[in-house]
């Protein structure tokens, strides 16, 4: 079963027509511009059957819920993770891969034996 946040939706708010478009071009993270482009020049290209496609497209997907993303930086972040799933996930263990190691010097340095630290203590007894 697919998240909410990886699905492919009609995007009502941005649309000129019934919202496929801007639903693709939310899902890809291209510019809605040149998806648009890209259906107009289908039309030629296919005879016409991609006029259809639209339609049923337009039917057939969901409206997308308001409450999707909280701001940009998220919407940004799922559209990484349906482009490429492995890279994502290569970059969040890089990044914790950082952190543990940042956490890891930072609690070295209070487990070890630390005179100054051990007076200080003292001090506040």
């Amino acid at each position: 079963m697919n998240s909410p946040r990886t699905t492919l939706y009609r995007d009502k708010h941005n649309a000129k027509l019934m919202g496929v478009c801007s639903g693709i071009a939310d899902y890809t993270g291209v510019n809605v511009f040149w998806v648009r482009m890209a259906a107009f020049f289908s039309m030629f290209i296919t005879g016409g059957w991609s006029i259809l496609a639209y339609f049923v497209a337009g039917f057939i997907l969901n409206k997308k819920p308001p409450h999707l993303y909280r701001d940009e930086s998220e919407q940004k972040y799922w559209q990484s993770v349906r482009q490429s799933p492995k890279r994502t996930a290569r970059e969040i263990r890089a990044a914790f891969r950082d952190v543990d190691r940042r956490l890891a010097a930072v609690e070295t340095h209070y487990v070890s034996s630390n005179p100054r630290l051990t007076a200080e203590i003292e001090r506040l007894r």
